[in-house]
């Protein structure tokens, strides 16, 4: 053999050993994995926080080779915050795009919708949005997974730390629809056991964010405090017109969430001193190991720390390809099996769980404080930790009390 012949030979053998799951999974049929999103409307910023976290999760399960010697792809498709259009998207990626996952749905309403498809086709859904029912029958199916928090957890959570730190004379302001009204039955049910005062509830349209009607009736029933499930631009909104009132001097204000890109955009004056909950906030990787290194992967890949809602993008994804590897299989039945047997994960705040009977993900999540302007840290350094609610299951409705068993 003369030299050009070994050279050719010895770099063809190098590449085959060398680098073989790469190139196997470069030309092999990709796992591909649809993701409908609110792109538009009021919570356009919350849902591209999500798009960059479940871009860097396939791009990490890409670079290690993909799953089962195949690359991942995600197809983002924007739902417009309507169930119909949420629906239809789902449809057009599972019969057009044949996509083999379904993962999103960041609005409790849409994401029904989307569960209604997949669960007709039978695909394996990881919903990121916040919802009761989603776990729950009539809704929920053995393919039906919820990565996220839902509002019996946040709204017990916060609602318990706020009867027993802030006050117990409450009026509560929510959106009228999914999410908004199951806040506010969870939070009535948790002053009641309080033994507090429930002054008023205020429902509005979302989306049309006009409180100024309403807030005079507010102030002069002198809540201890206003609790507010006001999501995405409504909550800047809603806050704005509270300060404007003056009633952030008057009464201490809490809300079940805290959302980062909202909060950024609204500004440390109007965020300052507002109490919530929150999945994910990035200065945790002052103790957690598994998010030091996704805050320096989200950093490298972003220029920014990751939010709270591209950890829900980011762990959905990673669950998927985790199912896919434990199965060996993309069959969403054996998949949904493998993450049922295999149910304890980490991939980005510490300790995760399915429980079995509902497909539902225990975590923990934090309470935060919004700093004051003169005590923000950077651009990102907006809240200050108050306190860790550890992972437990007591935090949400029970499977026999969601009618799963």
């Amino acid at each position: 053999m003369d030299r050009r012949s070994f050279l050719a030979a010895t770099a063809a053998g190098a590449a085959a050993l060398g680098v073989p799951t790469v190139l196997r999974a470069q030309n092999r049929e990709p796992i591909r994995v649809g993701f409908p999103l609110p792109l538009t409307g009021p919570f356009s910023a919350l849902a591209n926080d999500l798009q960059r976290g479940a871009t860097l999760a396939v791009e990490e399960v890409n670079a290690r080779g993909g799953v089962l010697g195949r690359r991942m792809e995600v197809l983002f498709r924007d739902d417009q915050l309507k169930p119909a259009v949420g629906a239809q998207r789902t449809k057009e990626l599972i019969e057009n795009e044949k996509v083999q996952f379904v993962v999103g749905g960041l609005a409790a309403h849409v994401q029904m919708a989307i569960n209604e498809q997949t669960k007709k086709s039978r695909v394996l859904f990881v919903s990121v949005s916040q919802s009761d029912e989603i776990s729950a029958r009539p809704d929920t199916s053995p393919l039906t997974f919820h990565e996220a928090l839902n509002p019996t957890i946040t709204c017990r959570a916060v609602g318990s730390w706020v009867a027993q730190n802030l006050g117990t004379k409450w009026w509560i302001v929510y959106a009228d629809y999914a999410w908004g009204k199951q806040c506010n039955a969870v939070l009535t049910d948790v002053l009641a056991k309080h033994g507090g005062t429930l002054l008023g509830a205020t429902p509005y349209p979302l989306g049309n964010a006009e409180f100024v009607a309403h807030l005079p009736k507010i102030q002069a029933a002198k809540p201890d405090v206003l609790l507010s499930a006001t999501p995405g631009a409504d909550n800047i909104a809603f806050l704005k017109q509270v300060m404007s009132f003056g009633m952030k001097k008057q009464m201490r204000i809490a809300q079940p969430l805290q959302w980062m890109p909202v909060t950024k955009e609204g500004g440390p004056d109007l965020y300052a001193g507002v109490y919530a909950g929150i999945n994910f906030y990035w200065e945790v990787e002052e103790t957690i190991p598994s998010a030091r290194r996704y805050v320096a992967a989200f950093r490298q890949r972003f220029g920014t720390p990751p939010l709270d809602y591209s950890s829900y993008g980011y762990s959905g994804i990673l669950e998927l390809a985790r199912g896919v590897e434990l199965a060996k299989s993309t069959d969403s039945d054996a998949v949904a099996n493998a993450l049922r047997a295999h149910p304890v994960y980490d991939h980005y705040k510490g300790k995760q769980w399915w429980r079995g009977c509902d497909n539902k993900s225990f975590q923990d999540l934090w309470i935060v404080r919004g700093r004051e302007p003169d005590k923000v840290r950077g651009e990102w350094g907006l809240l200050d930790v108050v306190n860790r609610v550890p992972a437990d299951e007591r935090l949400d409705r029970s499977c026999a009390e969601k009618g799963l068993a």
